[in-house]
């Protein structure tokens, strides 16, 4: 039998808590770097800033449902591919074929240009692409969580191009 009041926990959701999630990113999704993601397409219809919008959201709502760093999941997240370049052609113009290794340290450095990062940011925009990256584990909870949040809107963002 489920505990009730782990049930009821499940499905409880603050309303203040999108409120609480912009506040955590609005220096961020204002920026005119971060704002560039929009010219890049990820997965399916969406561009890296969507792409990012939606990990930092799972991010905040996982983490802060677990009690975890809500705030740097959510920042980590929204930051987590600012690489700055269309992936898809990316092998062709520079013969880097290797993006889904490569694009977590690109991205760490354009965000280290801009802004200062806490040790969870820094760990869920360099261990993102794990498993695929076998030697950058997540070294935090909340590292962990962006990767699961990374894997699962990348699915449903690549299932629903029309």
């Amino acid at each position: 039998m489920v505990n009730k009041k782990i049930f009821d926990k499940l499905y409880e959701k603050p309303h203040d808590w999108n409120d609480e999630f912009y506040e955590c990113i609005k220096d961020l999704v204002t920026h005119p770097v971060v704002l560039r993601m929009k010219m890049y397409p990820h997965h399916g219809n969406t561009n890296c800033f969507e792409h990012c919008m939606n990990v930092a959201y799972y991010n905040y709502q996982w983490c802060r449902f677990l009690h975890l760093d809500a705030r740097s999941a959510a920042r980590g997240g929204m930051l987590h591919d600012m690489f700055l370049y269309d992936w898809h052609t990316h092998a062709k113009r520079t013969g880097d074929n290797f993006h889904g290794l490569t694009h977590p340290r690109e991205a760490y450095r354009n965000a280290t240009k801009f802004f200062a990062l806490n040790r969870i940011e820094k760990d869920i925009i360099l261990n993102h692409m794990w498993p695929l990256t076998i030697l950058r584990f997540p070294k935090t909870r909340e590292g962990f969580i962006a990767t699961i949040s990374d894997k699962f809107c990348g699915a449903c963002e690549t299932s629903r191009r029309g």
